[in-house]
């Protein structure tokens, strides 16, 4: 992005200038701006500050962690809601049981879009005891197939897994058209 920034500027420079030779000196420094900026940027990469905070992504939430894990088994993974009208809003629960030796947290329940809110347990779910995730999809204006999937993240073992909820939203009726013509008194 910095790259297309630069040239933009270099491009804007070549017609405001009044000779071609200020306009070439300033392409080349551009460039020469934009090579030290990469070079910069390519060590920063390399080099990790160890105070620095590990971001959690996919990637690294799915190795293995280390120590004692939870182990999260659901009822089911993914509700059919069926046919429902635009407009309506479904919910769906999916139970779940730590069957692992240690408590379970969920860290974060994110939905695949702003129509679906899960709604995950704040407090841990001690080994043995059962949770619950509430997923609510709002279908207004959503018509069609649905495939929706909430990603929950906790300390297990992958530490990601998915629920999904799929159906059919029944599109509004439109208003009926007289194919009459228009009426006569």
């Amino acid at each position: 992005m910095k790259k297309n920034f630069l040239l933009a500027l270099a491009v804007a420079g070549m017609f405001t200038a009044c000779n071609n030779a200020d306009s070439d000196s300033r392409v080349k420094e551009l460039e020469n701006r934009l090579a030290a900026l990469e070079a910069e940027k390519g060590s920063a990469a390399t080099t990790v500050s160890q105070d620095a905070p590990q971001l959690v992504t996919e990637q690294n939430a799915n190795t293995a962690p280390t120590g004692p894990v939870a182990k999260i088994e659901y009822q089911e993974t993914e509700y059919d809601f069926g046919t429902v009208k635009d407009g309506e809003v479904v919910t769906h629960t999916f139970k779940f049981k730590n069957t692992g030796d240690v408590p379970l947290v969920i860290q974060s329940a994110s939905a695949s879009c702003g129509c679906t809110v899960p709604k995950k347990p704040e407090q841990p779910i001690a080994p043995g005891a059962t949770g619950e995730i509430q997923v609510r999809f709002d279908s207004s204006n959503k018509p069609g197939i649905q495939n929706k999937t909430v990603t929950v993240t906790a300390n297990t073992d992958p530490a990601i897994t998915r629920l999904a909820i799929k159906g059919t939203v029944e599109p509004k009726a439109s208003a009926a058209v007289s194919t009459e013509g228009p009426v006569r008194n």
